[in-house]
Formats: C-alpha cells, structure tokens, sequence
C-alpha cells in the first residue's frame, strides 16, 4: 500500500512539475509573439499551396521555378515555426483559414493565359507583408521568434528580389 502511494505522490509531483514547465514556455510568448504566428503561418501555408499550384499550372519555366522554391523554403519555414510555436505553448491552425482558401480559389480561377503574371503578383503582394512581419518580429519578439523572424526575413527578401527579377521579364 505504501508503494502504490509513494508512486501516487511521485505521479502527482511529476504531473506538477511538467504542467509548471508548460506554464513557463506559454508565458514565455508575448501577445504579439501569438499574432505573428497566426498571421505568418497561415500566409506561409497559403504560400505552399499556392505555388504547388503554379508548379503545375505556370507557363514560363522561370515562374514554375519559382513555385518550386517557395514550396521548398516555405515547408521548411512553415515547419520550423510549428516547432518553436508548439514549443512555447501557441497552437497553429492545422488548415488554410476562408481569407487564404478564398483567394487560392480565386488564383486557381485565373485563366492559363494570365496565371503567371497573377501568381507573380500575389506573390509580391504576400512578401511585402510577410517582410514587414519578420523585420517586426525579429526586432521587437521574443527570443526564440526573435532569431527565427531574423532567419527567415533573409529568406523573404531573396524571394522579393526573385519575384521583381520575374516581374522584370
């Protein structure tokens, strides 16, 4: 009987002692540490799904090369902030909320004849975001934010200039 409530106790205190641990990691994210994750994860999401689109629907291969890496550095992106998030106690949505599904409805809508300078657009239009996001984040987040925001705004200007060099053609 003595060992059942010995292993009770040492059950109980363990159980403490990782709900305090999960206490700190949440506490360790700030309001504005949530938001950007709410924000980027879903636009890097919409990114991915977006430019697995282009890779099959775009006509010039630079543009369909394009749509490669951003699948490519967006998943890995995407991936690493799931870890840091779930790390530090913040959910990310597992799924494309209505604004990202409805405007990848409307991309996919785009006729073949006009979808690279479209998806070339929306592009910009989401980095521009994006980069003030990251240059936001890495400046003003908490650590584990602050140098992942760092690493990936490297990422999202060398799309940014990608995506002008495409606009250039």
């Amino acid at each position: 009987m003595l060992r059942i409530k010995n292993a009770v106790l040492r059950s109980t205190v363990s159980v403490a002692i990782l709900s305090a641990s999960a206490l700190q990691a949440v506490a360790t994210a700030s309001d504005a540490d949530k938001i950007f994750v709410g924000k980027v994860s879903q636009g890097g999401a919409y990114e991915v799904e977006a430019s697995r689109y282009a890779e099959t629907k775009a006509v010039a291969p630079d543009v369909r090369d394009l749509a490669m890496t951003e699948v490519h550095d967006h998943a890995l992106v995407g991936s690493t902030l799931k870890r840091i998030a779930m790390a530090n106690g913040l959910p990310v949505a597992p799924a494309l909320n209505a604004e990202f599904k409805e405007r990848l409805a409307k991309l996919k809508s785009v006729p073949s004849a006009d979808f690279d300078a479209a998806y070339i657009a929306d592009m910009q239009s989401i980095h521009d975001k994006d980069e003030k996001l990251f240059a936001q984040e890495a400046n003003d987040g908490s650590n584990d934010f602050k140098q992942f925001a760092h690493e990936t705004d490297l990422i999202v200007k060398r799309h940014i200039g990608a995506l002008h060099g495409l606009d250039a053609n």
